[in-house]
């Protein structure tokens, strides 16, 4: 059962949207996009009140640096049971993690979620207890209970250049144990944390400063790298209010936003595409962000 109330007429939407495009020159786009749609009756929403549709929304896909949005809740919840000390540091870790999408920082972030640092092979307990820590995040999930969360992996650092040592060795022969994420789930968490419903106002709202985006045009052009342009905020309107974190690499292009129209309309929107040509396409998030924010009961 779905978080959301699924709505037939948006279904049929979403579908003639993703057939259109598909038209244009991506044939195979029907089995490389993974999307969670939602709209919310009231700008402050209570969890789980909102009406959508989805398409492969339950796949599960290398998510690049989307892992980062659950990296920086997981923060929070271990600061709040005590699991972790405050610091400047980690603030400046977080900060570049999220706005700045720094690799360099989610290591940090992750050796502090964690308990284990990178390093060379390990073997017999010490091994198997890295690897033990390692899936702490995971546990984590697993304990909310949501079954959006029962196949998800979040336990590897993102890298630039890839894994060596231990990192290397634990992502498996055959990649088995990369990140893994849906639309769904990621929908799922963003809503918790957007609604309130995962952490406390302070926490809610340290998150929230760092996942907004601004959408004006002389802000985003002083910042190639703000997230916005090439992924679904670009195709919102001006005056729109967008929470965001966007996931890109050779493979991959994805976007996970929360944002209120000028006309006070709130979504979720959160876009999955696989494949190299699609991680390319810098027109069809914002493509589908647009005439998806327009969508009319």
């Amino acid at each position: 059962m779905s978080f959301y109330i699924h709505n037939p007429e948006m279904k049929a939407f979403v579908c003639k949207l993703i057939e259109r495009f598909a038209q244009e020159s991506r044939p195979d786009l029907h089995q490389n996009i993974a999307l969670t749609w939602i709209i919310y009756k009231d700008k402050n929403p209570d969890p789980s009140s909102g009406i959508g549709a989805g398409w492969l929304e339950d796949k599960l896909i290398y998510p690049a640096s989307i892992v980062k949005l659950f990296y920086a809740c997981a923060i929070e919840i271990w600061l709040q049971k005590d699991l972790l000390i405050e610091s400047k540091e980690l603030r400046r870790a977080m900060f570049e993690m999220i706005v700045n999408s720094s690799n360099d920082a989610t290591s940090y972030i992750v050796d502090l979620l964690t308990a284990t640092t990178s390093g060379p092979s390990l073997e017999d307990e010490r091994w198997e207890r890295w690897k033990q820590q390692r899936n702490w995040i995971n546990d984590w999930l697993f304990s909310l209970k949501g079954v959006e969360f029962k196949s998800v992996n979040c336990c590897q650092k993102t890298w630039t250049e890839g894994p060596f040592g231990r990192d290397f060795e634990f992502y498996g022969i055959r990649n088995e144990n990369r990140n893994a994420l849906s639309t769904i789930s990621t929908a799922k968490l963003l809503e918790l944390l957007m609604t309130g419903a995962l952490l406390n106002s302070t926490q809610t709202s340290n998150l929230k400063n760092l996942l907004f985006r601004s959408l004006d045009l002389v802000k985003r052009k002083g910042n190639p790298e703000n997230q916005v342009d090439g992924f679904l905020g670009e195709g919102l309107q001006q005056g729109t209010e967008l929470w965001s974190k966007a996931g890109l690499m050779s493979e991959v292009r994805h976007d996970a936003s929360w944002f209120v129209t000028p006309s006070g309309k709130t979504m979720l929107l959160t876009v999955f595409l696989k494949g190299k040509t699609l991680a390319k396409d810098n027109f069809l998030l914002p493509a589908l962000s647009s005439e998806l924010s327009r969508w009319e009961f």
